[in-house]
């Protein structure tokens, strides 16, 4: 099947530089196929014929609204409830270890099942919130942001979750909402979204904080970039706290302030600031 549009080596590369510039992303030549199909569609929507003149609308107004279209396009979002679920019990240890004033920092939070866990997790070890959010979650992409803050999703999505951690922590839906479940309010008030990109000069979180996740995010950056967030993190934590990165990211190869303590897990050295 012929594509509707034609993608030029010129235009892919730009594209590719765009989004480096406002999100660290580096796009690689194997991803051809997916900016194509991603951004295909606001082609269509604008009634355009040309990818180069999407490029010239974004490169007209370097403020416009148009760019938060362009990285929620570009940006990949795969997530579940209770992800990668050895993180879960050394969080659950770190918190009981420190207990008050507890607060966590989900950067890539996504549609909101890795800050529901982290708050779950957290209801658990050290009890209902009552001072407010306990876990910031931040994401670039608008709307899986808009997802979040809602806390609904499917009944399947939880299905791997024990019977106890369904009936305390969600909501069935009826009627229309059949299928569907909503996330307990007293979990969802210990959650405060915003958007952030972790490329901006200033992260507008209240840190430092206890433990931050960013899992399966650095592999889209280059070692530059990598290497400023991390450094950027150290800052972020307090001493002795956890960084919880992705299955194939190796922090101590980058920042020497990080030990490995578990698996993908890794602690900020006391000395540090």
């Amino acid at each position: 099947m012929k594509k509707q549009y034609e993608i030029t080596e010129h235009e892919f590369n730009r594209i590719g530089e765009l989004i480096y510039q406002r999100s660290g992303i580096v796009l690689s030549q194997h991803k051809r196929d997916m900016v194509y199909h991603r951004l295909s569609r606001i082609l269509r929507s604008h009634g355009f014929t040309r990818f180069s003149q999407y490029l010239a609308i974004l490169e007209k107004d370097k403020h416009g609204p148009e760019w938060q279209v362009f990285i929620n396009a570009m940006t990949t979002n795969l997530t579940s409830f209770f992800r990668e679920a050895h993180h879960f019990p050394i969080l659950a240890k770190h918190a009981n270890q420190r207990r008050h004033g507890y607060k966590v920092w989900s950067s890539a939070s996504s549609t909101g099942e890795e800050p529901c866990s982290i708050a779950i997790q957290l209801d658990e070890v050290l009890g209902t919130s009552i001072n407010g959010p306990r876990i910031w979650a931040t994401d670039i992409d608008t709307d899986v942001l808009a997802t979040a803050e809602r806390g609904i999703y499917r009944a399947v999505d939880i299905e791997s979750l024990s019977q106890e951690r369904k009936r305390r922590y969600f909501m069935r839906g009826t009627g229309e909402q059949a299928g569907m479940v909503k996330i307990k309010p007293e979990i969802r008030a210990a959650i405060h979204y915003s958007p952030l990109n972790l490329l901006a000069d200033y992260w507008d979180v209240p840190g430092p904080f206890d433990a931050i996740f960013c899992r399966n995010v650095m592999i889209y950056f280059d070692k530059k970039t990598q290497k400023s967030i991390l450094e950027r993190f150290s800052g972020m934590l307090k001493p002795g706290g956890l960084l919880f990165a992705g299955h194939s990211e190796n922090v101590t190869q980058i920042n020497d302030a990080f030990s490995l303590l578990g698996q993908t897990v890794y602690r900020l050295s006391k000395d540090k600031p």
